[in-house]
């Protein structure tokens, strides 16, 4: 808290009315509706979500609109919230093979099993601003398309099933929980995926990016990428059958990547995984290509000087809460600290010009 500020908490009362009246703007301009932030900036909506680790499409809109826009300050407010909130337990695992796809393309597949769904995108717009999206909206909304559906196998499978890909293995013991407990090094490769799916979706995209540039030699193939509609169930102590409780949008993101195999490991595609929350495509892809990075020293690849092959360097930076924390706490006051400063470069001046002196 800023006390040394003159007028104390005065001041600090005067700055939070202030941040009020600068969120609300012109009162002649209608208020934004926390449904019109959920249904027409959806994209925004679902990166509040991913980051901030809560399934929430109208909490996500509150802590967009009461952050003025700050994608990382409404991050920050759904975290905050989420440690407030009991819990119950974990679910089963999702299938994600069974998702209602909303889009769904390959970039290894022509004529991908199952079908390729090009579903709702940016990638095929020509980037020029549509102006008949500044004039009020007064027609009627177009019909709703249908998403796929019945069961989509992931492609990959049909590499798995010629053994043309590198086996998952599903882990030893409980899945640790970076929500509960804190990181630590050396990380699982669970854990890794938990602070990638968690991470600022900018950093992921450089480090990403610098992998294609070659700091890494992380050439990757699209496998897949799927959107879509997963059901969520748990299996109650209770009970002895799964409850199904919610339907939640993920995006799904696995790389194809070449390995040249070892003295015990045949020569294979491995994969590079990214799973989020909501319609998320730059994030998930990025996270896929940032997950087979890390995974260079446990497949026995050479481990240069790339950032992204580097664990501490990935996990401990990726996270938008801590590194905005850090970054904004030199914004409170070090006046003593500054003084100490001050003093030592004024003595070190001071000695230095005496010793000039002196010399002549």
């Amino acid at each position: 808290m800023y006390v040394a500020v003159k007028g104390g908490e005065r001041a600090i009362d005067n700055a939070h009315s202030w941040l009020a009246e600068a969120r609300r703007g012109d009162h002649g301009v209608p208020d934004l509706a926390l449904a019109q932030i959920r249904e027409q900036l959806s994209l925004a909506i679902d990166r509040v979500m991913a980051e901030g680790s809560l399934y929430d499409p109208d909490l996500a809109a509150l802590a967009l609109k009461q952050a003025r826009g700050d994608a990382v300050e409404a991050v920050f407010l759904i975290r905050s919230f989420r440690t407030t909130l009991p819990r119950f337990g974990a679910t089963v695992p999702l299938d994600t093979g069974a998702a209602q796809i909303i889009r769904r393309i390959s970039a290894t597949y022509k004529d991908a099993p199952g079908g390729q769904v090009l579903g709702p995108t940016f990638d095929y717009t020509h980037r020029l601003l549509d102006f008949d999206l500044a004039k009020d909206d007064s027609v009627a909304p177009a019909p709703e398309l249908p998403a796929a559906t019945g069961a989509v196998p992931h492609i990959l499978s049909h590499l798995n099933a010629e053994g043309l890909m590198q086996p998952e293995s599903a882990g030893e013991g409980d899945v640790p929980d970076l929500t509960r407990a804190p990181l630590e090094f050396p990380a699982t490769r669970p854990l890794r995926l938990q602070a990638l799916a968690r991470g600022d979706e900018g950093f992921l995209l450089s480090l990403a990016y610098s992998t294609q540039r070659g700091y890494g030699r992380n050439h990757a193939f699209i496998g897949e990428l799927r959107i879509g509609y997963v059901r969520v169930s748990a299996q109650l102590p209770e009970l002895d059958f799964e409850i199904e409780f919610a339907e939640i949008l993920l995006t799904e993101c696995e790389s194809v990547n070449q390995f040249q195999g070892s003295k015990t490991e045949p020569a294979q595609f491995t994969r590079g995984y990214g799973l989020v929350f909501g319609q998320s495509e730059r994030k998930a892809i990025s996270m896929a290509l940032v997950d087979r990075a890390l995974r260079a020293r446990e497949l026995g690849e050479d481990i240069g000087t790339a950032p992204a092959q580097d664990e501490e360097f990935v996990l401990s930076h990726c996270d938008n809460i801590q590194s905005s924390g850090f970054l904004e706490h030199i914004k409170l006051p070090h006046y003593v600290d500054f003084q100490a400063e001050l003093e030592l470069i004024r003595k070190l001046r001071r000695d230095a010009s005496a010793y000039q002196e002196a010399a002549e």
